[in-house]
């Protein structure tokens, strides 16, 4: 069997998705695992990928930047695809520290690696040079006690980690089209959220960001009314 081929694509000012697509022999109906690479002054990358995975990513990184030069290695939550490959990364990357919320920090990551995380607080702000992105926590969204994401107030793109996951390859870096539609499908065949009670405040929380781009770690990444697409997935949950 062939490998899932990676790919690299900018869906936002130097802002890069990585995707490796597993095909449907490997997971039913098709699935993607995606990165997200931010070039500054201090790059930074949202989710690692599984450790499986490390070398294609690596791969696709090296097409725009050297992966030694990366400063962040940043994710949602504990996770093998979210953080899976975080070790590789800061072998690969000396300068390289993770960012995680202060929980996943605190009761994980300082005893996953040797080298110190930063632990962002709710409204935590992290200067890459041109960009600032500002830490969400969302305990229990969609799950994992530490969960939480990256806004990134220069382009309006919220790395949203789990929500909005889509069947599927992924074979379209970012659309505009409907995304709901297909990750409430999958959510209904295994509902990966908590269903914690502040879901709905939360997800008020990052509507009021005003996103125009949602990262989403599976399947498209997507573009258009993020405030409105939020507060539709707020409403499909309840």
């Amino acid at each position: 069997m062939n490998a899932p081929q990676a790919s690299i694509t900018a869906i936002a000012p130097d802002t890069y998705r990585i995707s490796v697509p597993l095909p449907p022999e490997v997971f039913p109906g098709g699935f993607s695992f995606n990165q997200y690479l931010v070039m500054d002054d201090k790059p930074l990358l949202f989710h690692t990928g599984p450790r499986k995975l490390f070398q294609q990513i690596c791969e696709q990184i090296e097409k725009v930047m050297p992966v030694s030069k990366l400063r962040y290695i940043a994710f949602s939550h504990v996770e093998s695809d979210e953080c899976g490959s975080l070790p590789d990364f800061l072998a690969r990357a000396p300068q390289a520290q993770p960012v995680c919320s202060r929980v996943a920090a605190d009761v994980s990551v300082r005893d996953l690696v040797d080298v110190e995380p930063i632990g962002m607080e709710d409204g935590d702000v992290l200067d890459l040079g041109r960009h600032k992105l500002v830490w969400q926590s969302t305990p229990h969204l969609p799950h994992g006690w530490e969960c939480g994401y990256l806004f990134d107030q220069t382009t309006q793109t919220l790395f949203c980690g789990d929500l909005f996951t889509q069947p599927g390859m992924g074979e379209k870096a970012i659309v505009s089209d409907d995304i709901l539609g297909p990750s409430e499908a999958f959510r209904r065949q295994q509902d990966y959220f908590s269903h914690t009670r502040d879901a709905a405040s939360m997800i008020d929380k990052l509507a009021k960001l005003e996103p125009t781009v949602l990262a989403c770690m599976h399947g498209s990444a997507w573009k258009g009314n993020g405030a409105s697409m939020l507060r539709s997935l707020g409403q499909a949950l309840a």
